[in-house]
């Protein structure tokens, strides 16, 4: 299913999410925009066969923020952005884009960012959002909030340091300028950069050789992965505990066994 933000393709136990406005560098200009995103991400989520996803974006653009036009106009109906006062706008903030990030941190599928072109802005917070990040050659990052006079209103503050440490978040936060793909490489923002037209069919391969894998335990290891980056050692400890629990009585589980001992290549199910 698509819709016209977001193209929706699966190929095995890999989906590929396509921001799909090119012609608006992709831009997140509506509350439509955000649950289009918001949805695709949950259904995706919501098939226990999914082992992967792929978030990229359409033309040359992986995508350009907060639609700005959007934001001058105030549109109570449609804007993501600041309405007639104060507290409106928290409020609109909170029923709007500050929906993705909870979404693209709630879902347990491991997911792949194919940053494509510029990711600015939110665009850069929605990569963030995903578990690895791959980026084109040529392509440009920033954190520019601040060069539109406001603040990251979508989690950016919070993912932004995870990923590139405090330091160099302060410097990106603070001039707002951009990096280029090498320096987002060289400062640990994204794994790898790739020539524009080998992107995808990497992120392609990348997201197969994560979808060999049992699907329900690769969903468990990355909630462990995200519960690790604020939990106490002892609290990670035992939970911990409780995913082995629960996966040594998968099926999957019992077919790695065996097919290991039979010298085959497993066949798993996601059961």
């Amino acid at each position: 299913m698509s819709s016209d933000f977001i193209r929706t393709e699966q190929h095995g136990r890999v989906i590929t999410l396509t921001l799909n406005r090119p012609d608006e560098r992709n831009a997140i200009g509506s509350h439509a925009d955000c649950e289009a995103l918001v949805a695709a991400v949950q259904r995706a989520g919501a098939a226990p066969d999914v082992a992967a996803i792929i978030l990229t974006g359409a033309g040359s653009a992986f995508c350009a923020g907060g639609n700005l036009k959007a934001m001058r106009e105030r549109d109570a109906a449609t804007g993501i952005g600041p309405l007639h006062s104060p507290l409106t706008t928290r409020n609109n903030y909170q029923r709007g884009i500050q929906r993705i990030p909870r979404a693209l941190w709630d879902c347990e599928v491991p997911l792949i960012a194919a940053i494509n072109g510029a990711a600015i802005g939110a665009g850069l917070d929605l990569g963030l959002m995903c578990d690895i990040r791959l980026v084109a050659q040529g392509a440009k990052l920033a954190s520019s909030f601040i060069k539109v006079g406001i603040v990251p209103g979508d989690g950016g503050a919070w993912l932004l340091p995870r990923a590139v440490g405090w330091s160099k978040a302060a410097e990106m936060m603070f001039t707002g300028e951009a990096l280029s793909a090498d320096q987002a490489l060289a400062c640990g923002l994204v794994s790898q950069v790739l020539p524009p037209e080998q992107l995808m069919d990497h992120a392609r391969a990348l997201a197969e050789r994560i979808a060999v894998n049992p699907p329900q335990t690769l969903r468990l290891v990355k909630r462990l992965l995200r519960e690790s980056q604020h939990a106490r050692l002892d609290d990670v400890l035992q939970l911990s505990a409780a995913f082995q629990a629960l996966a040594h009585e998968t099926a999957d589980h019992h077919e790695a066994l065996a097919a290991f001992i039979d010298k085959r290549t497993p066949v798993f199910t996601g059961k």
